[in-house]
């Protein structure tokens, strides 16, 4: 939108002198005036931002959505810019633009956290790749070919290259290189021990059992170390199943209610 006065007070032609209309925008309360001035500086300011998300264009990500996420920064510097502070109005909105480009990279783009001085490896080495296979025919560019055409060392070709590998990850239902029986990624992934549930228990009543009589003692951990049943207990100990069974409940109550009487609970 054209600048009301026609002034221009800075250096690029897609940023309108818009001073007064900022200084009315902290005046004004909230309602439909105050809205309406801030959707026309916003719009006002559009094509600044759509250039700096030209900057951003070799990096993997449409011009459309970079155009969409440098407005939603735009917004975000209208609503924050203070003009008492004496600034221009681009000196505040061109680092919070950008900054939200960069940061919708960050977050949306590289799928694992990745070192900027390896994220600039792969862009190197993603831009020479590119530019030699304009040249060679039939096959992809060497390691040494991509090295010599981006300056780069032959470990550092190949570091960018891992990186390209970071920049998207396969679905965990995505099958398996070389399988060929239809496995998954995610049928290869491990499950939690179920035994590590007891690990807690197990330390809590150890002293506990330490304390209860040799015989008790001995049932429980038959029963519940050992996994032997009741009647291979008693055939063990020469006694009855029933009397097993008596006590294992007396010994599993007395060693629950010191550990419940320690712990406080009820």
């Amino acid at each position: 939108m054209p600048s009301r006065t026609g002034a221009k007070t800075h250096p690029h032609h897609d940023a309108p002198d818009t001073a007064a209309d900022f200084r009315r925008l902290a005046a004004l309360p909230d309602g439909p005036e105050r809205e309406a001035l801030r959707e026309e500086l916003v719009r006002a300011w559009l094509p600044m931002a759509h250039r700096l998300a030209g900057r951003f264009r070799s990096r993997g990500e449409s011009y459309d959505d970079l155009c969409q996420v440098a407005a939603l920064g735009l917004v975000k510097a209208v609503d924050r810019y203070d003009p008492d502070l004496g600034n221009a109005f681009e000196s505040y909105a061109v680092p919070t633009v950008t900054g939200e480009i960069k940061r919708h990279f960050r977050d949306h783009m590289w799928t694992l956290h990745v070192p900027r001085r390896v994220q600039e490896l792969r862009n190197r080495v993603r831009h020479a790749s590119q530019d030699l296979s304009q040249t060679v025919q039939g096959r992809s560019p060497t390691v040494a070919e991509i090295a010599g055409h981006a300056g780069l060392t032959e470990d550092e070709v190949r570091t960018g290259q891992s990186a390209a590998e970071s920049f998207s990850a396969l679905s965990l239902d995505a099958e398996v290189p070389g399988s060929g029986d239809g496995w998954s990624l995610g049928d290869t992934l491990g499950g939690p021990d179920p035994a590590l549930d007891t690990v807690v228990d197990r330390e809590a009543v150890r002293d506990r059992l330490a304390e209860l009589p040799e015989r008790e003692r001995a049932i429980l951990y038959m029963r519940f170390f050992d996994d032997m049943t009741q009647n291979s207990i008693a055939q063990e100990l020469g006694l009855s199943q029933m009397h097993v069974s008596r006590l294992i409940s007396r010994s599993c109550g007395r060693v629950r209610d010191q550990v419940m009487g320690e712990t406080g609970e009820e």
